[in-house]
């Protein structure tokens, strides 16, 4: 309970200082993707006016997600916990329907053409521009999948209040997998994707000429090594293209890079999206991985494949190397050395060499319980499971 209050404070320091205008759409460059995106996002804009951030926006219906779920779990012992529960389900709703309006607009997260999330410039006079820069930007939507279990419906108070909000604001749910949908086990999704969007963004990320790298998922689409994308104001031109590397530029110091190399944290969260939505569509729901072999996997076979490549980085490879070590010779050759295992901080985005910072255990230590997710998970005691929890307890059991 003191916890929930303190992050009830965070929550709303953040809705207030990152979304000045009240549109339930975030600015700010508060996520510490450093050189992501076009402009600095932590610094003024060349252009005057101010970036709408996909990817703030989205951890931002993370959160809210998050919140709830502590909220029900309160609520079982507290009841009166369900109004705040409600609260922030009738938050993270206003979140998803200002990402995606009803109805064709240009001046919105989603693309409906391309099928993406986009950061939009919105310039002085309201004019809008879309930056189609395709990253971890777009990607951590998502991230932002919460599933319920069927007895959810113990819990009359929250439900009751959901499906009044739901009845009077259509719209809201219009762009996401209804909130009344009843999915594997009687489980029920709140996600900021709708089996369209889903399916379109996983083309992205499954694609191995974009985001799917024999090592995980790259921060920048590898499309933007032969087209980069170009920004101009006034005289200068910006531009964004795929490093898989160290930064080419300065900026945060030159040693951050998120314009191509493959970060741990980002792709967890991936794949906890991926198990979350699994849990819900089952094993009907396939897609093609990677994307154009013909091969179809479902959503917990992709996640079990990008929890694999991310574990190929401290792997020997037929050679007996280690991509983690890159062309150290002594790591990959020294018997004395290439059992010592360095954590990076990120790593190259096409052959998984460890950069940066090599003491980043605190998110690449990381790949531990990843081996766990290649090696021991069951998808059907998994979806057997009471709740999430339960299946991957009953999974992980089996082996014990």
């Amino acid at each position: 309970k003191s916890i929930f209050q303190k992050l009830l404070v965070n929550f709303t320091w953040w809705v207030n200082r990152k979304d000045p205008s009240g549109a339930n759409v975030f600015e700010g460059g508060f996520l510490g993707l450093d050189n992501i995106g076009v402009f600095d996002r932590s610094a003024p804009l060349p252009t005057g006016g101010h970036l709408e951030q996909a990817d703030g926006t989205a951890w931002m219906a993370f959160y809210c997600q998050t919140m709830l779920q502590i909220a029900l779990e309160l609520a079982l012992y507290d009841p009166v916990r369900q109004e705040m529960a409600a609260k922030f389900y009738e938050h993270f709703l206003w979140i998803a329907a200002a990402m995606d309006r009803v109805g064709p607009h240009k001046d919105e997260l989603w693309d409906l053409e391309d099928g993406f999330f986009y950061d939009v410039l919105r310039l002085p006079g309201d004019r809008a521009v879309r930056l189609k820069v395709r990253s971890m930007v777009g990607l951590l939507a998502l991230c932002a999948s919460t599933v319920f279990p069927a007895d959810i419906e113990r819990l009359t108070l929250f439900m009751q209040r959901a499906r009044d909000f739901t009845r009077r604001h259509p719209s809201l749910v219009a762009g996401i997998v209804s909130p009344t949908r009843v999915g594997h086990g009687g489980r029920r999704l709140l996600a900021l994707l709708d089996d369209d969007k889903l399916r379109s963004v996983l083309r992205y990320l499954l694609d191995e000429s974009e985001f799917l790298s024999p090592f995980g998922i790259r921060a920048l689409s590898r499309h933007h090594r032969d087209h980069p994308y170009t920004f101009s104001v006034g005289r200068d031109v910006y531009r964004v293209e795929y490093e898989p590397a160290e930064s080419t530029s300065g900026l945060f110091g030159g040693n951050s890079n998120w314009r191509g190399p493959i970060w741990f944290p980002v792709n967890v969260l991936i794949i906890r999206g991926l198990v979350n939505l699994y849990a819900f569509y089952g094993n009907e729901f396939t897609v093609e991985c990677p994307t154009g072999s013909g091969h179809r996997m479902t959503l917990f076979e992709v996640a079990r494949e990008i929890a694999a490549r991310l574990t190929r980085c401290f792997l020997r490879d037929a050679q007996g190397a280690r991509p983690v070590h890159g062309t150290a010779g002594k790591f990959q050759s020294d018997p004395h050395w290439r059992d010592l295992i360095l954590f990076y901080e990120y790593f190259h985005g096409d052959s998984g060499a460890g950069l940066g910072a090599s003491h980043q255990t605190g998110w690449t230590g990381l790949v531990a319980p990843l081996f766990h997710v290649v090696s021991l998970l069951d998808p059907e005691k998994l979806l057997a499971g009471h709740t999430l929890a339960d299946g991957i307890r009953a999974s992980s059991a089996r082996t014990s």
